[in-house]
């Protein structure tokens, strides 16, 4: 295993640690801000590595689209060209797969699809993936292709997409080969059903990766079933390896998903949210743009380091309203903050076997989420 994973405390089936990788330490649980396209939008790296956060996630789609995975070698890779020098996790372009599927054709080979940008043609086959991310890229932590099948599907189609999923994994496993700078996760899919996801997590097993990440969730299903899922798919994977739920979530997905044993994240909510004018605070959350804020001089929480402690309400609500590109960094840059706070403060509750009282005390403050 190229990286480390050590498990420094457990509270139930919630768990705390570190993966170490050569550039750095990732605390567990993390959550890894989403840098589309070679940026987490509306910020700058400094103002992601003020709020904390030990890794980001970079989205092998766009990146092959625009500016193109032979010119991202040669511009040095990835950490280089965004100045960021912390890991980096790419997503094998899956997910794309199912959320453009108006535009893509699956096959055993490869999935073909036109670039949403200027309808050019692209064939992304599991070893085209492993090596735009991990030899044109340069990901620290680079995905298996995977299909993921949008919510709800009946289980003869969740059974295809898990079946080829499998096949995938062996394909990006042999493509990866064995590397020591360098990490490789498999992917569970099988949408609702357990026996799918307990078939495609044993192959998975079987074939071997440095860490294991449950897809096909956040497509839909809602967060009660989400939860039903994750009452079974962490515990199918080995506990010595990094889980992974993908595109996860709100704040009381990620409290629930630690409970349920997972230990890292991604998601677009906090940046995308903040360029809305939706902020997540210690109290709920709230939207900027109601007028009740227009004169409201309290801090937005002063809990949360950042900017959000240094303007009031009513200035962020100005510049929301007045549609201020300032006033989308603020927010981005605070709900960035406030989940990388989350997250801290888990580990820390987990360590010191406090977990259950924060979950308990995070329901009652967050229940409207």
């Amino acid at each position: 295993m190229p990286f480390p994973f050590n498990i420094a405390a457990t509270e139930g089936r919630a768990r705390t640690g570190v993966l170490k990788t050569p550039r750095g330490d990732i605390r567990t649980p993390a959550f890894m801000p989403v840098g589309t396209a070679a940026t987490v939008k509306a910020m700058s790296v400094d103002q992601v590595k003020a709020t904390g956060a030990d890794i980001l996630l970079g989205n092998t789609y766009h990146l092959m689209l625009r500016p193109g995975p032979e010119r991202m070698e040669r511009l040095g890779g990835l950490h280089r060209f965004m100045g960021w020098d912390k890991p980096i996790l790419t997503d094998s372009g899956g997910f794309q797969v199912m959320s453009l599927a108006g535009i893509s054709k699956v096959t055993e080979e490869a999935v073909t699809f036109s670039s949403h940008i200027d309808g050019s043609k692209h064939v992304l086959s599991p070893e085209r993936s492993i090596e735009i991310q991990a030899d044109r890229i340069g990901a620290d932590i680079s995905m298996q292709l995977d299909e993921c099948v949008a919510y709800p599907a009946e289980e003869p189609r969740a059974r295809a997409a898990m079946e080829l999923s499998a096949r995938w994994a062996a394909r990006s496993k042999a493509a990866f080969g064995t590397r020591e700078t360098q990490a490789l996760f498999g992917i569970q899919q099988g949408s609702t059903f357990e026996n799918l996801r307990r078939e495609l997590a044993d192959r998975l097993i079987e074939t071997g990766f440095d860490g294991y990440a449950i897809g096909g969730l956040a497509v839909g299903e809602g967060h009660a079933a989400m939860c039903e899922v994750l009452d079974y798919a962490p515990a199918m994977l080995p506990a010595d390896r990094p889980r992974y739920l993908m595109g996860v979530g709100k704040p009381i997905d990620l409290v629930e998903a630690v409970y349920r044993g997972v230990d890292m994240f991604d998601c677009v909510l906090p940046t995308r949210a903040g360029r809305h004018g939706q902020a997540w605070t210690s109290e709920g959350p709230i939207n900027l743009k109601n007028a009740r804020f227009a004169e409201d001089q309290d801090p937005l929480d002063p809990t949360i380091e950042g900017p959000s402690s240094l303007y009031s309400k009513a200035y962020l609500h100005h510049l929301i309203r007045a549609d201020e590109i300032l006033g989308k960094t603020l927010l981005s840059w605070h709900n960035v903050a406030f989940f990388q706070t989350l997250t801290a403060a888990m580990r820390e509750a987990i360590t010191h076997g406090r977990f259950e009282q924060f979950r308990r005390d995070f329901h009652a403050r967050h229940t409207s989420n």
